[in-house]
């Protein structure tokens, strides 16, 4: 078995099966939101292939200040803001959020939770009748406590099967990620 296919088959064992018995979501492609917040890559790398799998709109969460550059002083920041509730400022907004009926929030896992500019997005939107799927990239972490702190940020939505995988392996990952989009959504043509 060849690296690639192995980091494939690790990065679909690690799909969340907390939300196993969640409904399959069904919406046409412009009713699909792609929205992530990526400090390294990893995340927007995910939400791109969930974009070409559904032909959903991509909206990359920033925050109107950005995160250190050097790991470490990134880490640190994330140390001291995570387990607050910290939400920053973000630098825009989705136009015409009341369009979207599904909306795959992205995130990493960082301190075991999702990033405070993902927590900014999910306080400035009224997520009542919509379907969230929520989906993470992460070092060792798996889903943690991120799809039990979106339900909390989103309590009026309907939620899908959650994603979790590996950063390290991301790019090698896009059998996992269709199989897993495949499985959360009936995209309608």
């Amino acid at each position: 078995m060849n690296v690639k296919m192995m980091l494939g088959l690790m990065a679909a064992a690690m799909i969340s099966l907390s939300g196993a018995s969640a409904e399959k979501a069904s919406a046409a492609p412009g009713e699909i939101l792609i929205a992530y917040y990526s400090w390294s890559g990893n995340t927007r790398f995910a939400a791109e292939q969930i974009q070409k799998f559904t032909g959903g709109t991509l909206f990359e969460i920033k925050p109107a200040k950005a995160y250190p550059k050097e790991y470490r002083a990134c880490v640190d920041q994330a140390r001291k803001e995570c387990p607050s509730g910290f939400r920053p400022a973000l630098a825009a907004n989705v136009p015409d959020m009341a369009k979207y009926k599904v909306v795959f929030v992205g995130s990493p896992n960082w301190c075991s939770t999702i990033a405070p500019p993902v927590r900014s997005f999910l306080s400035a939107y009224d997520f009542s009748g919509k379907t969230v799927i929520p989906f993470v990239t992460h070092g060792s972490g798996g889903m943690a406590n991120c799809e039990t702190d979106l339900r909390k940020a989103c309590p009026k939505a309907s939620f899908g099967k959650g994603g979790a995988f590996p950063g390290s392996g991301i790019r090698n990952a896009g059998a996992a990620l269709e199989q897993w989009v495949r499985e959360v959504i009936a995209v309608q043509k």
